[in-house]
């Protein structure tokens, strides 16, 4: 294997394994916490990277695009079952659950930059690889919240909004999610490619996702003393 590829996967695999399980317990904590035993009966609460991984969408894709060197990285986890009758105040509680996902990588990418003050006691290839990997967790986590608040069923953002709007409209956008992975193919990837070979620049990942990601991890930086 490709040195390079090492070396991208050695600064890559912990930040992934762990915003990956900590979003997915999280919505299992927060769901068993409102009532809903279903994922702590399937062993869901724990902090196993295993519990969470899927073999397709965790591992198979993410390398394959890191191997493709596209600059792009997208996967996804199993999702954390609930049971909506069990929640207590079920309107509520669906909201809590699905904010706690986005929630946990924010706080992963918080720790991440108070820990880049450890670095500097770091020596040689140790300090190198912290330096990265940790840059590379504010990064990932910030992204992975962002883009999973965007208000579209099945994406965490989307079960808020559905909380958050009247029944007739909640009812209309949940109706969305058996289609939401298409659309969210169509809206990021099917249609910047149209708009290319059109000959018109449609960055949407950059408007919602890649732009509200940067602000944020400034905000990080300059909240933790790291930007002055």
């Amino acid at each position: 294997m490709d040195n390079s590829i090492l070396g991208t996967v050695a600064v890559w695999a912990l930040p992934v394994l762990l915003a990956i399980t900590f979003h997915e317990a999280a919505h299992a904590w927060a769901a068993w916490l409102c009532g809903d035993p279903t994922a702590k009966q399937q062993d869901r609460l724990s902090f196993n990277p295993i519990k969470h991984i899927d073999p397709v969408g965790t591992i198979l894709v993410p390398a394959m695009l890191i191997m493709s060197g596209s600059g792009m990285l997208f996967g996804w986890a199993k999702p954390v079952p609930v049971n909506t009758r069990n929640l207590r105040v079920p309107r509520r509680d669906m909201m809590l659950v699905a904010a706690a996902g986005p929630a946990a990588n924010m706080v992963i990418a918080f720790v991440s930059v108070l820990l880049l003050y450890a670095v500097p006691f770091l020596s040689g290839d140790i300090g190198i690889w912290a330096n990265e990997t940790l840059y590379n967790s504010i990064q990932l986590n910030i992204i992975l919240a962002v883009f999973n608040m965007i208000p579209l069923p099945p994406l965490d953002g989307g079960k808020v909004a559905v909380g958050m709007l009247p029944h007739r409209q909640a009812v209309k956008l949940e109706s969305l999610e058996r289609f939401g992975f298409l659309i969210v193919l169509g809206i990021f990837f099917v249609l910047p490619s149209l708009a290319e070979r059109a000959g018109i620049y449609l960055p949407i990942a950059e408007w919602l996702i890649w732009k509200p990601a940067s602000l944020m991890v400034n905000l990080l930086f300059y909240v933790t003393g790291h930007l002055g």
